[in-house]
């Protein structure tokens, strides 16, 4: 059997903007596959009685777990904002360099507002009573 030739690999291309959201994208997305699995520990927890709640609370009132909230949250926002983005390229929209440049700018820019919106609403006290 002749050897097959190699798909283009990371030695190929120039480190870009465009492949580094995408890089970011699928990270998001692994993290936030592991943050679904804490929300189901937490459900099951809340469906456990409320002597497991209790204790869940316990622990998810901590700070290194309010620390994976916060980074969840970051991840999730980043993961939509930029999911949007390829939709949009989905669609045919966007593939020209300065198009992509600009949506990816409009990625980080809303990720970022978005974000600290999100932050805000879950961690200020005054906010949530």
């Amino acid at each position: 059997m002749a050897e097959r030739p190699l798909s283009p690999h990371l030695s190929i291309y120039r480190f870009g903007y465009t492949m580094s959201l995408s890089i970011l994208h699928r990270i998001t997305g692994v993290a936030l596959s592991v943050a679904l699995i804490a929300g189901i520990l937490w459900l099951l927890a809340a469906a456990g009685g409320a002597q497991d709640y209790g204790r869940a609370l316990t622990v998810l009132a901590s700070w290194p777990l309010k620390i994976a909230f916060a980074l969840a949250l970051i991840a999730q926002v980043y993961h939509l904002c930029n999911g949007l983005r390829h939709l949009a390229w989905d669609a045919g929209w966007g593939f020209e360099r300065a198009a992509a440049k600009r949506s990816a700018l409009i990625v980080i820019a809303a990720a970022v507002v978005l974000a600290a919106i999100c932050l805000y609403v879950a961690f200020c006290p005054a906010v949530r009573s």
